[in-house]
């Protein structure tokens, strides 16, 4: 009777799907490295300029905040309604898709928000969001 090894009772491994995967990724690095030496063989200098600067990312979204004394703040910047319309009518016309988020303080007068409301509005801004805190609004807060 021959004796039975420990392999005898292991089942056939496929190997098959491991070499197409190594064989997919042999082909994909063979050709991106033909690419990359393709594109070193381009005789193309490019210009040179000097004190050039990095290009700002455009601000998608904007802040508003305004106080109980009226005042309007833009971003951590104090502005006035007027050079606030012009702002943001310079932001819309650079990227239109800006959107406005409006913090008025709870005590602030209604007059104020909704003055913030029309510039915004006339600057051509669609999206405006306003800032709100949860809780209970029949409590007056300290």
């Amino acid at each position: 009777m021959p004796l039975k090894t420990h392999q005898d009772d292991l089942p056939a491994i496929n190997l098959t799907p491991m070499i197409d995967i190594v064989f997919n990724l042999i082909i994909f690095f063979m050709v991106s490295t033909r690419f990359t030496e393709i594109e070193r063989k381009v005789d193309l200098s490019v210009p040179r300029v000097g004190g050039t600067a990095g290009l700002s990312e455009v601000q998608k979204t904007r802040t508003i905040n305004i106080y109980r004394d009226g005042a309007i703040v833009l971003d951590s910047q104090p502005v006035t309604l007027t050079e606030l319309r012009s702002i943001l009518a310079a932001a819309h016309r650079q990227y239109e898709g800006l959107k406005v988020t409006i913090r008025g303080d709870g005590l602030a007068t209604h007059q104020s928000v909704a003055a913030v409301i029309v510039a915004c509005q006339q600057a051509g801004i669609v999206e405006l969001g306003f800032a709100v805190a949860p809780g209970d609004p029949t409590t007056k807060a300290r």
